[in-house]
């Protein structure tokens, strides 16, 4: 489900970085006011409504995947590393450690008394 939403949310993101590269600027319909020549493919009000609805749908669907991918990377990990550790095992005929005949304890190396 996480590869198949990463994937989505992977071509929404160039999808988009697209349809924004394609619309005007504010100051792009200026020269048209001049005696320029005013593209009229989209009709009279230009690719302005229709451009910003894709936009619009494209980051609404860019932001739904990446508050679920979001989501999805915080419940990966709910459970232990430790869970799949073994627990070592003591052999069984292992000397155990005594305290000195005395019951002093032991000093380090280099220590005295």
């Amino acid at each position: 489900m996480s590869t198949l939403l990463t994937i989505v949310h992977i071509v929404v993101s160039l999808f988009l970085i697209v349809i924004v590269l394609l619309q005007h600027g504010k100051g792009a319909s200026m020269g048209a006011s001049f005696g320029g020549s005013s593209q009229t493919v989209f009709g009279t009000e230009g690719p302005l409504p229709l451009l910003n609805k894709i936009t619009t749908w494209a980051a609404i669907v860019f932001m739904l995947t990446s508050i679920s991918l979001a989501y999805m990377s915080t419940r990966i990990g709910d459970g232990s590393v430790m869970k799949e550790v073994a627990p070592i095992a003591k052999p069984q005929n292992a000397p155990i450690p005594l305290p000195a005949a005395d019951g002093a304890v032991p000093l380090a190396p280099g220590h005295s008394k």
